[in-house]
């Protein structure tokens, strides 16, 4: 049951339409509004977070240098490890379009290692390394060095704690999924 009752653009202050609008504007809809679903709901409530979160995610998102389809293995990882149900069915779809395995996402869904090749193996092992050793290994830290350098593995870093901020808020605030996204942890409080 969501936390928190769903605004109407009419409810909404002037700075909270000033975020939503950055948000809106932004490259997440590619033109089309996002609107209040997700986490945006959530933070255009408050302003001066809202406004920094937007505008970190969108970087993280769509300003780095890792591939689409690496990053979207790591946001999966994300969303898999919090359970967080937006994130997760929002960016199985955007890994699948991106071209990373169906089968590869739902043993990411499952807490199962997935096969993957390339930066989207790579991706993986750090993302799952941050989540559940809370640091990377050695041996990932060069591995990833030698594939994206310092400012890619930066980037990579900020993308999965970016995303970590995107799974609390989910969960904290109980945002439901849209009609049109399948519950991909169903029976998980």
């Amino acid at each position: 049951m969501p936390r928190l009752e769903v605004l109407a653009l009419d409810q909404l202050t002037e700075d909270q339409l000033t975020v939503l609008d950055a948000i809106n504007s932004g490259p997440r809809g590619g033109g089309t509004p996002i609107g209040l679903v997700g986490p945006f709901g959530v933070w255009v409530r408050a302003p001066r977070i809202g406004m920094a979160v937007q505008a970190l995610g969108g970087v993280a998102r769509f300003e780095t240098s890792i591939a689409e389809d690496a990053k979207e293995v790591a946001i999966c990882v994300v969303g898999a490890h919090h359970r967080a149900r937006f994130e997760f069915a929002a960016h199985a779809r955007l890994a699948r379009a991106a071209g990373v395995d169906a089968a590869a996402i739902e043993n990411i869904r499952l807490g199962r290692d997935p096969v993957l090749k390339g930066t989207q193996s790579l991706a993986w092992s750090v993302a799952t390394e941050l989540m559940d050793a809370h640091r990377i290994s050695d041996a990932t830290y060069a591995r990833a060095i030698s594939s994206w350098n310092e400012e890619g593995l930066i980037e990579l870093v900020s993308v999965v704690g970016y995303y970590c901020l995107v799974s609390l808020t989910l969960n904290a605030f109980d945002v439901p999924l849209p009609d049109n996204m399948d519950d991909p942890f169903p029976g998980v409080p």
